[in-house]
């Protein structure tokens, strides 16, 4: 092993414990509040038994709507519940979103810190969505038990499921992100975040699966980053889109990816020497 190398392999190393303590935050404030937790496992069982509750009423009386059959929209419906949960952890109470940061003038010291801006937020993204994926995880697995879920169409339609759905959730973040990142020029985005939250829900497929929608509003949808996050990955888990169609999904999500993280970092750099001017 050459010593870059070694030296390479040497600081991976030693920041690796530093990464998993910024990752691991916003879990260890969920295990000191149990009430917390309790409150999310309620939220969440019951979202996911009322949203069984509602497309089995819509499809009583019929076996098929817009291509979905009732096992394809109950799964399409519930799994959406589980991936949009997520991205839902809860930062308000640490006092560490943006948003906060910049009202209180505390952003500062997100750049003054031995890691980089960018770099803790996205390492504490991958903490979040680890641990929601985890919450999710379990209650993916006792739907499958009691029967509210089916398994994917076949095991390449579970494949490209993971795959489009992992770089969902990379788009989803950089959505956030792009937002978040307004507050340095704005100071309050809740009118913004609020317009984002109804735009991705509706375009995602959270709301109702894209297939009922008209044909103009598909096209429209397809146009868009947000149908990559939900529409995409639960396409291929009902079967509903063809395996087939993997190799351009994964191109259209890199490529918003690419548009949306070159936008990301530009607006980083702008926001560093804002605060630098302001600071002096």
């Amino acid at each position: 092993m050459s010593t870059s190398v070694a030296s390479g392999v040497r600081t991976v190393r030693n920041a690796l414990p530093r990464l998993a303590g910024v990752a691991v935050i916003t879990a260890l404030g969920d295990v000191h509040s149990p009430g917390r937790i309790a409150a999310r496992a309620v939220r969440l069982t019951v979202s996911v038994l009322l949203v069984h509750w509602l497309w089995s009423a819509l499809y009583r009386g019929t076996a098929q709507s817009a291509g979905l059959t009732r096992t394809q929209a109950l799964a399409f419906a519930i799994l959406s519940v589980l991936i949009t949960q997520i991205n839902e952890t809860d930062r308000w109470i640490a006092r560490d979103t943006v948003y906060q940061h910049v009202g209180s003038g505390t952003i500062i010291y997100w750049f003054l810190r031995p890691m980089a801006a960018r770099r803790y937020c996205l390492v504490r993204a991958v903490g979040d969505r680890c641990y929601g994926l985890a919450r999710a995880a379990v209650v993916y697995v006792v739907c499958l038990a009691v029967g509210l879920l089916t398994a994917p169409a076949s095991s390449s339609a579970a494949a490209a499921f993971a795959v489009t759905a992992l770089l969902g959730q990379v788009v989803v973040y950089q959505l956030g992100l792009l937002v978040d990142q307004m507050c340095f020029w704005m100071v309050k985005n809740g009118a913004v975040v609020a317009i984002l939250e109804f735009v991705q829900a509706l375009l995602s497929g959270a709301l109702a699966p894209l297939w009922f929608f008209p044909q103009w509003f598909q096209l429209f949808s397809s146009l868009m980053p947000f149908q990559a996050t939900l529409n995409v990955p639960l396409s291929f888990y009902t079967g509903r889109m063809p395996v087939q169609e993997l190799p351009e999904q994964i191109a259209l999500q890199l490529a918003w990816i690419a548009v949306l993280t070159t936008l990301t970092r530009l607006l980083w750099r702008n926001a560093s020497d804002k605060i630098q001017s302001q600071g002096g």
